[in-house]
Parts: structure tokens; C-alpha cells; sequence
């Protein structure tokens, strides 16, 4: 019977995973006196080189600013003029409200309650659509 590949790969696959059973904790994670309040600490700028990184931190984000020239200033309105609010763009609104008439309703005279009392007749308004109803941009907004 012939051999396969898939025997070959079985073997290696085994070799793999006693070899990596093999070494010792200590070797892959040592131990020493820190603990991962002064790591941290250390890292994040607050232990006792605390000055000397916060110094270096500053200085490489220091080295990397460039100053606006005169031309960037006088630019940068302009540029993001489409996307600044002003005054005029709030009012100038791209979804315009559609017409929502008032219906006006005549409610006859009654009596109302348990205890029946009379109630005079009266005429009240109230809009014909329940919510508000806006168009989307483009759409027809003139007289219907």
C-alpha cells in the first residue's frame, strides 16, 4: 500500500504540538518585582520616568505640527463653506415643509358627561394631515 501525503502532514502536525508543549512558562512569560499597576503606569506616562516620556511624547508630536501660512488661513473658510451652518443655510432649508390646511369644524350644540350637562355649540381647528409632511430635496413645493 502506497503512502500518502496526509500521513507525512499527521506526523508533523504531531511533532508541532508536543514541541510546543515543551517549553516552560517561565521561559515564555518571566517573572520579575513589576506588576501591571507600575507597567501600566510606566507605559501610560505616570511612574518614575514619567517626566522623561511625557517629554519625548511631547516632543515627537511637537516635530510632526506644521504652522498655518497665511494662505491656509485665508483658504479654510472657503473650503468648508458647504459644510459650515450659518444663518443663511438653516433658513434656506433643503426639506421644505408641505402645505397642511386647517380644517375648521362646527360641533353643534349638546349634552356631555354622566351627569348630563348642556355644552354650547362651538367651532374648533384642527390640521388636516396628523403630522408634519416634508418634501425631499428637489421635489415640487409650489402651489398643488
Amino acid at each position: 500500500m502506497r503512502r500518502t501525503w496526509t500521513s507525512g502532514s499527521a506526523a508533523l502536525a504531531v511533532a508541532l504540538a508536543l514541541g510546543g508543549c515543551s517549553s516552560s512558562m517561565e521561559n515564555v512569560l518571566p517573572h520579575d518585582d513589576q506588576t501591571m499597576l507600575d507597567i501600566w503606569k510606566e507605559e501610560s506616562g505616570g511612574g518614575a520616568r514619567a517626566s522623561q516620556n511625557a517629554r519625548q511624547l511631547l516632543d515627537a508630536r511637537q516635530s510632526l505640527r506644521r504652522p498655518l501660512t497665511t494662505a491656509d488661513v485665508q483658504a479654510t473658510p472657503f473650503v468648508n463653506a458647504g459644510y459650515t451652518r450659518t444663518a443663511r443655510n438653516e433658513v434656506e432649508n433643503q426639506f421644505h415643509r408641505l402645505p397642511n390646511p386647517d380644517l375648521a369644524m362646527y360641533v353643534f350644540p349638546h349634552l356631555a358627561g354622566t351627569d348630563p350637562a348642556p355644552v354650547p355649540g362651538y367651532t374648533t381647528i384642527f390640521p388636516l394631515y396628523q403630522r408634519v409632511q416634508y418634501a425631499m430635496p428637489g421635489e415640487r413645493i409650489g402651489d398643488y
